[in-house]
């Protein structure tokens, strides 16, 4: 018999698996999915169908519905992580090739560590080493063709990763409900408010949606939001934040192969020499947070 750790380590293993292969490949599916879906009704869409999914399954097999203030915590969350953090993304990618999204979104554990200083976890001398070179690889960054076409995009891409942090760091501390209930709870809360976003930006419903919008649709619902966005619920509650938001450097990595590979995009120099620089300081954030002081 497998012992009690062995089943924990399976379930960590499990996770981070999930987010490092799923998410590598939803910025293309982002990208494919709002060719025939506005970008904020899209992500609506996604979030609150993958919620509700997710909500009914947990009850149907036991969980307890959440209470008032578990809703109040988990749609605050949901606003940071999804609204704030994926809207960026989904914005973004308006103009910004997914593999350049991917590597704006690797600065997120650098984020995520500072944010944690707030509350008491500040950075070791190794994880501030990582995150002054995370920064100077966003400085890079932004010299792609892309971002400096469109510096909405590279703005958006910075809103979304200071959300998605602030998120992933203040969830840790609020009530929230337990398990996956958690994930669902934010899916449903920032589905709804991608829905007020589309309304109030003025975005028209979609004459006709593509086959590849539809099934890209379909895909983010499913292994995007459904078990990738549960999987990462379940790590940032689980295990350290820095373990949790690892992702950040392994997706940059196939989402630019996926984004040649599949879409055809280019890369240039400067975009190779941030994916090297952000993928470096990431990994110093991740290795080097052992030693953390805590404030007084």
């Amino acid at each position: 018999m497998a012992s009690p750790q062995t089943g924990e380590r399976l379930k960590v293993v499990t996770a981070l698996a999930s987010v490092y292969i799923l998410w590598s490949s939803t910025y293309l599916a982002i990208r494919i999915a709002i060719e025939s879906i506005p970008p904020f009704m899209m992500a609506g869409l996604r979030f609150f169908i993958s919620g509700w999914v997710v909500y009914a399954f947990l009850r149907a097999t036991g969980v307890k519905a959440p209470e008032a203030r578990e809703w109040a915590a988990g749609a605050l969350v949901g606003f940071l992580l999804l609204l704030v953090g994926n809207g960026g993304v989904v914005y973004a990618e308006q103009w910004v090739a997914s593999s350049l999204a991917a590597l704006g979104v690797a600065t997120v554990p650098l984020w995520t560590v500072l944010f944690f200083g707030f509350w008491g976890k500040w950075p070791s001398r190794l994880e501030w080493v990582g995150v002054a070179l995370g920064f100077a690889g966003v400085v890079l960054l932004n010299l792609e063709g892309d971002f400096r076409a469109h510096p909405a995009g590279a703005l958006a891409i910075l809103v979304a990763t200071i959300g998605w942090s602030l998120g992933s760091a203040w969830g840790r501390r609020l009530p929230l409900p337990k398990g996956l209930m958690a994930a669902a709870v934010q899916m449903i809360s920032g589905g709804f408010f991608f829905f007020v976003l589309s309304f109030l930006w003025g975005e028209p419903m979609p004459e006709a949606i593509s086959v590849r919008s539809g099934a890209a649709l379909f895909y983010l619902i499913v292994f995007g939001a459904i078990i990738g966005f549960s999987a990462y619920t379940w790590l940032i509650n689980n295990v350290r934040a820095s373990l949790a938001t690892s992702y950040a450097y392994v997706n940059p990595v196939f989402a630019v192969l996926i984004g040649v590979a599949a879409a055809g995009e280019k890369i240039t120099g400067a975009g190779l020499g941030a994916m090297a620089a952000i993928t470096a300081a990431v990994m110093l954030v991740v290795f080097g947070g052992g030693k953390a002081k805590q404030s007084d």
